[in-house]
């Protein structure tokens, strides 16, 4: 028993670290990776957190456009970071913070405060060892922190490095690793490196050239892969496996071929499948038990489903980030997840909502007329987040439509600020009607600036984080959907607010705010009736959806385009069985 318990201190006391690089390309999937490599872990019963470092200089993700590193995820202390972290969440069902998320910003700033506090007094303040130490402690740090509902420290820390092996900005991390491969000792860290195979059309051959140069250049840096994991379009073959093997100094086994596949759920099945548990519990000497893996089975079962689904459902999504499909990355998987739990295929319909508005019928009508076909084929319309006023008209215009022709709505955030404009337009006969943020001197300001936002600064001055919505009525829809909660917390992300002055006008329409704050101030959630699903939310629901769990405004969306809505409510909020 004394062996036993030692054996138990040995694993809480030693963290795992697996280091996922990337080579050849950016953007490659080596989120879907490290993600997938933790799913895999925490189904033999281990505790996995994880850590994304971003080498670029901002602070956080706070201020970029979606177009630059795709949508900005919200966690449940406001921190605002790479979606990256969104898909850990999703995977491995953890809530994390913003110190999860490393950027050199956050890592300079760090040493430059201490150095202005006089930590470092008499020394000359230098990337090696200041800011390659500074990257160490955070890592050690963070590893440590639970992630999960159960508050028990985690055992494994799967850390990805943004970016490609060999950028100029991503040095210091690269060094800081090394040094750290040989601090915390050879059987407690591994790298996975994630390359690039090109397979050019012209000779349909192979090619691992690419993979070669950047392992080469990985190595000349002073870390060694342990695996390689190769994305491909098609299934690596043989003779291509023990080439790589043998110019990359690494086994065939170490050799993983991750090709492109019809669900990203499919990936951990793809890892275990090819022995990736097995070598990891070698190397990293872990104890790992070896019997049927509960969790990996609920995977399996959900990706065969995806592939079996026969019915279909549309939605359209009425955005102005739509040439970017990782714009609205965590909303297409809030989609995905309910279009899932209900069988069907879902298809989104891009809409740009500039191409609504009656100046594209003048300059570009071909377009103006595609919009609205995509708009009107729909089962289903969503208004998801945004800022600033391009497309805003576009948007008020599509959700007048769901609303007069009954099609099932759901706006988010802005959505749910420009369905009251709307109404406030058409239904109660205040046509100048606006959110201050788009036109500041409306005489019926329906959207106003919060109090506490500071104009000043742009970064982290909004009303951010995990938030308490308390429902204020018993028959509303959407609480039913949440298994008749009487209040629900979520992640917010706004400047303005509705205007709660203006309440009453809208409630004798109608149009109802069955959702508000804790002090009852801010207008949360909107219900319109007569309506077969018209809700807006003031917080972002996508950001907590789950694969298993789907998020609720999102499932009833789906069951409403659908045609389902309304037997799901009289079963009790239950699916049929499948």
């Amino acid at each position: 028993a004394e062996n036993l318990s030692s054996i138990s201190r040995y694993r809480s006391i030693m963290m795992k670290y697996i280091l996922v690089t990337g080579g050849v390309i950016s953007g490659i999937g080596k989120g879907i990776i490290a993600s997938s490599v933790g799913t895999i872990l925490k189904s033999c019963g281990l505790h996995v957190t994880a850590i994304k470092i971003d080498p670029y200089i901002n602070i956080d993700a706070g201020t970029f456009s979606p177009y630059e590193h795709g949508e900005v995820f919200v966690l449940d202390d406001g921190g605002e970071v790479d979606l990256d972290l969104g898909n850990y969440e999703r995977f491995l069902d953890i809530r994390l913070t913003r110190d999860n998320n490393l950027t050199t910003g956050k890592i300079y700033q760090s040493v430059i405060n201490k150095e202005r506090r006089g930590d470092y007094l008499g020394k000359t303040v230098q990337v090696v060892p200041h800011i390659t130490d500074a990257i160490q402690e955070w890592v050690v740090k963070q590893a440590r922190v639970p992630v999960e509902d159960d508050d028990v420290e985690p055992q494994v820390c799967v850390i990805e490095l943004g970016g490609t092996v060999g950028d100029i900005e991503s040095m210091p991390f690269i060094e800081a690793f090394r040094q750290f491969q040989f601090k915390v000792k050879r059987e407690n860290f591994c790298n996975i490196h994630v390359s690039l195979i090109p397979q050019p059309s012209a000779t349909g051959e192979q090619k691992t050239k690419p993979t070669q140069s950047s392992v080469r250049e990985l190595r000349g840096l002073g870390l060694s892969p342990d695996l390689i994991m190769c994305r491909c379009s098609t299934v690596l073959e043989n003779s291509v496996k023990e080439k790589i093997s043998m110019f990359c100094h690494v086994e065939p086994e170490q050799v993983i071929c991750v090709h492109d596949v019809s669900s990203i759920y499919k990936v951990p099945l793809l890892l275990e499948k090819q022995g990736v548990v097995s070598y990891l519990s070698r190397r990293l000497n872990m104890p790992i038990e070896t019997r049927p893996r509960k969790m990996l089975t609920k995977w399996k079962e959900m990706s065969d489903r995806s592939d079996r689904l026969l019915e279909q459902c549309s939605i359209a999504l009425v955005g102005k980030y739509t040439k970017f499909s990782d714009s609205y990355a965590s909303v297409i998987k809030a989609l995905e997840h309910s279009a899932l739990a209900i069988s069907h295929k879902l298809e989104v319909k891009y809409v740009d909502s500039a191409h609504l508005e009656p100046s594209t019928l003048q300059e570009e009508p071909v377009k103006y007329h595609e919009a609205w076909q995509k708009l009107c084929s729909a089962d289903g319309v969503l208004v998801p987040g945004g800022f600033g006023v391009r497309g805003t008209e576009g948007k008020i215009h599509a959700i007048s439509w769901a609303r007069n022709q009954k099609k099932p709505f759901l706006g988010v955030c802005l959505g749910m600020q420009l369905a009251v404009c709307e109404f406030a337009r058409n239904t109660l006969g205040w046509t100048d009607a606006n959110s201050t943020e788009f036109d500041p001197e409306s005489k019926h300001p329906v959207v106003i600036d919060m109090p506490e936002h500071n104009p000043g600064q742009m970064g982290g001055t909004m009303r951010l984080g995990k938030r308490r919505t308390i429902f204020k009525t018993n028959n509303s829809v959407l609480r039913k959907l949440y298994g008749d909660a009487e209040y629900v917390d979520e992640r917010h992300r706004h400047r303005f607010e509705v205007n709660p002055e203006l309440k009453s006008h809208f409630e004798e329409k109608g149009f109802r705010f069955v959702g508000q704050d804790v002090e009852g101030e801010r207008m949360e959630v909107i219900e319109l009736d007569d309506h077969p699903y018209f809700v807006g939310v003031q917080y972002h629901p996508e950001f907590t959806s789950r694969p298993m769990k789907p998020s609720p405004p999102y499932l009833g969306l789906l069951l409403a385009a659908a045609g389902k809505l309304q037997s799901y409510l009289q079963k009790g909020c239950r699916l049929s069985p499948r």
